[in-house]
């Protein structure tokens, strides 16, 4: 379903319960709303679940970049308003928790709770070299030139080397997106900056990260956790980046704990 906000066409799907507490996902960059698909089972006979394609990526328009976490914390939010939706606990992973940020400081009224997944609260000034290459990669070679690096950074080794059906599932997600809505994320990513702003954010909010993520590795998750009031971590054993679908049961069961003691 596509939805008109800030001026683009989102795309959506609703899953679920049709009354109740709604529960957000936000997918990581490179991916689209496809990545939610365990959590969607899991949780689809218990509450209302919203997923959404961010601008630049799935079948969401793809405007002219670069992007802002404010600009796509902004979609979000008026994804809500046409649906009619006042408050969602918002599930975000990799980039999708860093626009969650975005949304808890600049849209608290509009959140129940948040869920935090393999994600970080900024990118250093030595990492800035990386995004740059990033994108001048894909720029031009095309979304193929960074797909195996970023499996190898998203999956554990062993898990990569079985390839179940769920990195194939990835590897199309990747190479389907778009390189100008890739680059238009990148470029708000890089920018990550609330680190000293975490300190703000007084919902109730759960961290969670894999035991091996390498790109928001688990003493980033740690330090998100002393700097938010009273929230949770939870670190998953034998997980990389994406925990959500390495490990699933383990996930889920972190996810749910925490929705049934905050809905």
């Amino acid at each position: 379903m596509k939805a008109e906000t800030n001026g683009i066409n989102i795309n959506y799907e609703i899953y679920g319960r049709e009354e109740g507490d709604v529960i957000m996902f936000s997918h990581s960059l490179g991916t689209n709303l496809l990545m939610w698909d365990p959590q969607i089972k899991a949780l689809r006979d218990r509450y209302k679940l919203l997923c959404f394609d961010t601008r630049g990526h799935g079948e969401s328009d793809v405007p002219d970049g670069p992007y802002t976490l404010e600009e796509l914390a902004k979609d979000a939010v008026g994804l809500l308003d046409v649906l009619g939706i006042k408050k969602v606990h918002w599930v975000g992973l990799s980039m999708g928790g860093m626009i969650a940020q975005a949304v808890a400081l600049n849209h608290p009224e509009r959140l129940k709770s948040l869920i935090l997944c393999d994600t970080a609260a900024k990118v250093n000034d030595e990492d800035q070299p990386i995004w740059q290459q990033r994108i001048d990669a894909v720029l031009e070679h095309g979304m193929s030139a960074l797909l195996q690096p970023t499996l190898e950074r998203w999956f554990t080794p062993s898990f990569l080397e079985k390839d179940p059906p769920v990195v194939d599932l990835i590897r199309k997600l990747f190479l389907s997106t778009p390189v100008k809505g890739f680059v238009g994320c990148a470029e708000a990513i890089r920018r990550l900056n609330y680190l000293d702003r975490l300190s703000e954010i007084s919902l109730p909010t759960l961290i969670m990260v894999g035991e091996q993520d390498m790109g928001t590795p688990v003493e980033v998750s740690q330090e998100m956790n002393r700097r938010i009031a009273d929230s949770e971590l939870v670190i998953i054993p034998s997980a990389a980046h994406l925990s959500n679908l390495e490990q699933p049961e383990r996930f889920n069961a972190a996810l749910l704990d925490f929705l049934d003691k905050n809905t």
